[in-house]
C-alpha cells in the first residue's frame, strides 16, 4: 500500500517510521495492538477536525508548540507511547495536512501488524485480509452497506463484526474496522487487499495473487512459490483463489505484472489473432 506522498512527506515518514520501529521493539503484542488502535483514533480525529490537522502540521509554528498542542488535546486520553508517537509525527515536516493523516494511519497499521508478528500470526492475518477482500469483491451489496457513510458507524461496525464472527484474529478485525469507520472514498475490497500486501511486506515478501481453475496441492504451491521467487529475486507469498471460469491453467498477478496461463486467456488471445 504505497502512499502517494510528496518528497518532503516521504522523507518525513521514513524518518518517523524508523523511530517508530524502535519504539515497537520492546512492546508486548497487547501493547502493540493498543498503540495501533489509539493511533487509529488519532487518525479519525484528524480526519474529522480539519483545523486540528492543519495546526498539527503548520510549519509556521515550532515543533515544541505543536507538541504542546498535542499534549493538551490528547493528554490523559491515550497512552504515553501513543502520545510520544504523535509528537514524532507532528514534529516532522509534511507537505500537506492530509499527508500527516496518511502517515498517522500508516503507523497505526504498522503497530497492529507488528502485534500479529509478535503473536506469530502474521501469515494468518494476511490470509484473512485477502479472503475478506475477495468476499467484498463478490458481494457488492455488502461492500456498499459497509461503505455507506449515511449509515451510523456503529451499525456498519456491527454488520462487519457479524460477517467476521469469531473467525479472525483481533488484529484482522481492528484493521478492517478502521476501513469501515473511515472509508474515505476507498474501494473496500481493494483496500483490504492492500492491507494483505502490507502484511506480506512486513515479512519482506511480495504477494502473488493466483487464480486457478483447479485447486493446487501443497506441493504445487511450494513449487510455484519457489519458481516465482527465482523469477522475481525475492521471497513470494501466494494468495490462491479458485476460478472455474478460467477453464484450465492459472492467472498470476505480482504487483502490476500479470502472467496469464489460463485456457480462457489463450482462447481470448487466439480470437484476437483471427483476422476479422
Amino acid at each position: 500500500m504505497a502512499l502517494a506522498l510528496a518528497a518532503t512527506s516521504r522523507e518525513a515518514l521514513e524518518s518517523v517510521s524508523a523511530r517508530f520501529e524502535e519504539r515497537l521493539t520492546p512492546l508486548t503484542a497487547g501493547d502493540r495492538q493498543k498503540l495501533g488502535e489509539e493511533l487509529y483514533s488519532v487518525t479519525r480525529l484528524l480526519v474529522a477536525e480539519r483545523g486540528l490537522r492543519r495546526a498539527f502540521s503548520d510549519p509556521a509554528t515550532s515543533a515544541e508548540q505543536r507538541a504542546g498542542l498535542a499534549r493538551s488535546v490528547l493528554g490523559g486520553k491515550v497512552s504515553a507511547t501513543t502520545l510520544d508517537s504523535v509528537e514524532d509525527l507532528i514534529g516532522a515536516r509534511w507537505s500537506s495536512p492530509v499527508d500527516l493523516v496518511e502517515a498517522t494511519e500508516a503507523l497505526a497499521r504498522t503497530a497492529l501488524l507488528a502485534a500479529a508478528e509478535k503473536q506469530r500470526a502474521l501469515d494468518d492475518v494476511e490470509d484473512q485480509l485477502f479472503r475478506f477482500g475477495r468476499i467484498l469483491e463478490r458481494e457488492p451489496e455488502l461492500t456498499g452497506l459497509l461503505a455507506d457513510t449515511d449509515t451510523p458507524t456503529d451499525k456498519r461496525i456491527a454488520l462487519l463484526d457479524g460477517v467476521l464472527g469469531t473467525k479472525v484474529y483481533p488484529v484482522t478485525a481492528a484493521l478492517l474496522r478502521d476501513l469501515v469507520r473511515t472509508p474515505r472514498s476507498r474501494h473496500l475490497d481493494i483496500a483490504a487487499e492492500e492491507l494483505a500486501e502490507l502484511a506480506a511486506a512486513r515479512r519482506l515478501r511480495s504477494v502473488a495473487y493466483v487464480r486457478t481453475a483447479v485447486a493446487l496441492t501443497a506441493q504445487q504451491e511450494r513449487q510455484l512459490t519457489s519458481s516465482l521467487g527465482r523469477i522475481y529475486g525475492r521471497e513470494i507469498a501466494l494468495q490462491v483463489e479458485l476460478d472455474e471460469s478460467l477453464l484450465g491453467g492459472m492467472v498470476i498477478r505480482v504487483g502490476d505484472e500479470v502472467i496469464d496461463g489460463s485456457v480462457s486467456g489463450k482462447l481470448a488471445a487466439a480470437r484476437r489473432a483471427i483476422p476479422s
